[in-house]
């Protein structure tokens, strides 16, 4: 049987960079059940609502949305269930520590295949207030207006 190589990106939380400030990235893999990675490869789920804690040093992903398996039975998963992180000890130190200093949390970024390997990125973040959320827009918006000035004046020239 051939090994999967390469990422699939299943799923990706583009509302996160909105509404927090992106501090520090970690890779952690999960563990599922059987209808859990079914449903992963068939390219469902929803990182929303989803958050991360570090409970009795252990890692845990909370309110992520994993469908049911549709051939699945009575072996059927929980859709939002508690999944547990798969992190090196010192990394999850690391995380109960930002996460302590106030004002930090934990949210996943995306959900992918790495190599067959399911893998969730986590963000060590920052929620934004709604002024630096607007001042996020504004700066993207001048960029890509003068990115377009640009083209446009670079065809004009040739």
């Amino acid at each position: 049987m051939v090994r999967e190589q390469g990422q699939k990106v299943v799923a990706q939380n583009k509302k996160a960079r909105h509404d927090y400030t992106i501090e520090d990235r970690y890779e952690a893999g999960l563990v599922l059940t059987g209808t859990e990675v079914k449903a992963l490869r068939a390219g469902r789920a929803s990182l929303v609502d989803g958050y991360a804690y570090v409970d009795r040093g252990e890692a845990w992903l909370d309110a992520v949305h994993i469908p049911e398996y549709g051939q699945g039975t009575w072996t059927n998963h929980a859709p939002r269930r508690k999944r547990k992180l798969l992190l090196h000890r010192a990394q999850i130190e690391k995380l109960q520590a930002a996460v302590s200093q106030g004002g930090y949390t934990l949210v996943p970024l995306s959900l992918y295949f790495s190599d067959g390997r399911a893998k969730v990125e986590l963000a060590v973040a920052k929620g934004k207030r709604e002024y630096d959320k607007r001042q996020t827009l504004r700066e993207r918006q001048d960029k890509r207006e003068a990115d377009r000035a640009m083209r446009s004046r670079n065809r004009l020239g040739d």
